[in-house]
């Protein structure tokens, strides 16, 4: 009986102490409270859930704060997913106002870590109103975008209607020059706007003889927004269709068969309807309106010559008078 006692004292004792070093690990001013054990592996790794989980960031979207109503603007966004070579893209432009989704394109797989240009469908256009343009993305694992403060994948902007300017029939019936026809005469004849959607003729800076950087500004600019489509004045040839970066851009030259030579520039990359040695008809489509070559904003530069366009008998004349003839007119 007395080892069996002596044997129960030691238990007793053991117990005891192993209760005495428990305080050691109390949390100070927390009666009762035990410290939670230091772990390098505390958090969501510690129950079986990585800390952390790879997904696809739109680092950079460069949307402009306001546009013209028309063709979407241009849009550039980026992104970035450490160890993935490429992701699944998609854009939508969303109505704020009816919360219905007016554009939607499908990038497809593409390189991460490069600047992407969307090309929004053809014939998209956008009315006057305020839109959502939001970039969903997702990797091989169907890791989704990973949203925040400064990598959203969306943007907000503001659609107007540009002012478009009114002004009177021309008057002078007379030729700029013998056997040139006049504005009036173009007019009576149904010749079409170059540029079928809203624009205006812009300021000084955009007229015919306005000074340039070693030369003068040879045609007028009719700014309208990216996309808009430029056409055909008169029936006609196509001369060329080239692409000049650094300077007019993707353009296009038609002889036409009333004596003119026309001269449209800065179309939107990749949009030529036509090709050098087409017979085209007044009103068609030639190209899309862009700011490709030395442009700072959408628009088309306009020229008209006679005597050949760049030929040494011919010369550059100011369109502006037969714009504003075609445009009072409104023959279409």
């Amino acid at each position: 009986m007395r080892s069996v006692r002596g044997l129960l004292l030691a238990v007793s004792v053991a117990i005891a102490a192993s209760a005495d070093a428990a305080p050691a690990a109390a949390l100070a001013g927390e009666p009762g409270g035990v410290a939670a054990p230091a772990s390098a592996q505390a958090g969501g790794s510690t129950f079986g859930v990585p800390a952390s989980v790879a997904r696809p960031v739109v680092d950079r979207l460069s949307v402009p704060a306001a546009a013209l109503a028309g063709a979407p603007p241009k849009v550039t966004l980026r992104v970035s997913e450490p160890g993935v070579g490429t992701v699944f893209v998609r854009a939508r432009i969303i109505n704020l106002a009816t919360r219905v989704t007016t554009v939607d394109v499908t990038l497809g797989w593409v390189h991460t870590a490069r600047t992407l240009t969307v090309s929004w469908p053809a014939r998209s256009l956008l009315a006057p109103g305020s839109y959502r343009i939001t970039i969903s993305v997702h990797d091989h694992r169907n890791q989704n975008i990973l949203r925040g403060a400064h990598t959203s994948g969306a943007a907000t902007m503001t659609v107007k209607s540009p002012a478009r300017i009114v002004t009177p029939p021309p008057t002078q019936l007379t030729p700029v020059e013998p056997g040139v026809l006049t504005p009036g005469q173009t007019a009576a004849d149904r010749a079409v706007f170059p540029v079928q959607a809203p624009h205006t003729f812009g300021g000084p800076e955009n007229r015919f003889g306005a000074p340039r950087s070693g030369h003068i500004h040879q045609g007028q600019d009719i700014l309208t927004a990216e996309g808009s489509p430029d056409v055909a004045p008169f029936n006609g040839t196509i001369a060329t269709a080239k692409n000049q970066p650094g300077g007019a851009g993707y353009y296009v030259v038609e002889h036409t068969a009333v004596g003119f030579d026309l001269m449209f520039a800065h179309c939107k990359a990749g949009s030529f309807g036509v090709s050098t040695g087409d017979t085209v008809a007044a009103g068609q489509q030639l190209c899309l309106a862009g700011q490709t070559g030395d442009a700072t904003a959408p628009h088309l530069h306009f020229e008209m010559w006679v005597g050949g366009w760049q030929a040494s008998s011919g010369h550059p004349i100011d369109p502006l008078p037969y714009l504003e003839a075609w445009e009072h007119d409104g023959a279409t």
